[in-house]
């Protein structure tokens, strides 16, 4: 038999694959396209529950297959599962680029960014866009191998699929803990508890540290819950901002509540010091060292208290070594024009993440 056949086969075989491939990322879009016409035709309940699996990825930050295949890369997070309720690893998941702390220990990892918020541990990232806004009430997401990578998951204002691009684009944080070792491989469908937000959203970003894992995560699909009324939200609810991530905790948890300063203003007599106390005993590079260790919005913070630790905290010095990672929903141009005359010594600069969606002009990154 001539080569050439067996050659034919698996082209034809390949073929059919990619059809059927084709076929039903088609009917996924089309089931989500008819559940959202069947929701507005049936004049439903306003409080009753939209269930949507995602519609399409839209950004990511790595995947583990590449660019010319559909195996094990993020496009598999679209429409329906393929693989869930079952375990193992199968190519038609979503698999982010590493797992462990090999990546970290190798001769060609990078140093790591001095001044990193403790509570930023992300890894990787994924945008998935759905079909419907909507107020969420719950999101699953399908893991059918070694799950607990999740870290972060967040809310966009911004509707993808809207005309006109908003003036402003808002993240909220729907939940966020630190990552943990969960034990075994096993699938699971991880549904943790959301804060409700004030803003219908159709724009959902799940962020992971797969640093704990003994292999790759593997992810199916995410399924949004939701209703397209603003539910009334409950009194012990904690509406946290994007700004609020670095802020302490409740004020009266470490005793400084109203009644406890005015106590202390009753006891202590306040005059003004006509200079900066101890700080002027302290040499330059003393100060320079103790403020090395705060994140860049506590050293803006700290700017705002004297002149003296205004100079320090704009010193060149402090920012040789720049991540503006952890912040990426936060930094625009605006950012960017704020920290120049601070960054004329700058070595290292990390902008990962940041400049999605026009946040960052090309003329900003260039000035």
């Amino acid at each position: 038999m001539s080569p050439v056949f067996p050659m034919l086969t698996v082209l034809s075989m390949f073929y059919y694959m990619c059809l059927r491939r084709r076929a039903r990322t088609a009917t996924r879009g089309e089931m989500n396209s008819r559940r959202a016409i069947e929701s507005n035709t049936r004049a439903l309940p306003i409080n009753v529950e939209i269930v949507q699996y995602a519609k399409e990825v839209l950004d990511f930050s790595s995947h583990y297959g590449s660019e010319n295949s559909m195996s094990y890369t993020m496009w598999n997070l679209a429409g329906i599962p393929n693989v869930y309720p079952s375990s193992g690893d199968f190519t038609q998941t979503a698999v982010f680029r590493t797992y462990g702390t090999w990546w970290d220990h190798c001769p060609s990892a990078r140093l790591p960014f001095k001044r990193t918020p403790p509570n930023f541990c992300s890894q990787d990232y994924v945008e998935l866009a759905f079909e419907e806004p909507v107020y969420p009430t719950a999101v699953h997401i399908l893991e059918t191998y070694h799950p607990g990578a999740v870290v972060r998951i967040l809310a966009c204002s911004a509707n993808p699929y809207s005309q006109n691009p908003p003036a402003e684009v808002r993240w909220e944080i729907l939940w966020s803990e630190a990552p943990t070792k969960v034990n075994g491989p096993q699938a699971r469908q991880f549904t943790p508890c959301i804060k409700q937000i004030n803003f219908p959203t159709n724009l959902i970003r799940l962020e992971v540290n797969s640093s704990l894992l003994d292999y790759y995560t593997e992810l199916d699909a995410v399924v949004l819950h939701g209703v397209k009324e603003r539910p009334v939200l409950s009194l012990k609810t904690s509406m946290i901002d994007m700004n609020d991530i670095d802020e302490d905790e409740d004020e009266e948890k470490y005793g400084c509540g109203m009644d406890t300063l005015n106590k202390q203003f009753s006891i202590v007599t306040l005059r003004e010091w006509p200079t900066n106390g101890y700080f002027d005993k302290l040499p330059y590079e003393l100060i320079q060292l103790i403020l090395s260790h705060l994140t860049v919005p506590d050293l803006c913070r700290l700017a705002q208290t004297c002149k003296l630790l205004y100079q320090h905290c704009c010193d060149p010095l402090q920012y040789i070594h720049l991540s503006l990672q952890p912040y990426w929903a936060r930094i625009n141009d605006a950012s960017l024009e704020y920290l120049q005359s601070r960054c004329t010594l700058i070595q290292w600069l990390n902008l990962s993440w940041t400049g999605n969606r026009g946040a960052i002009s090309v003329s900003g990154f260039s000035r």
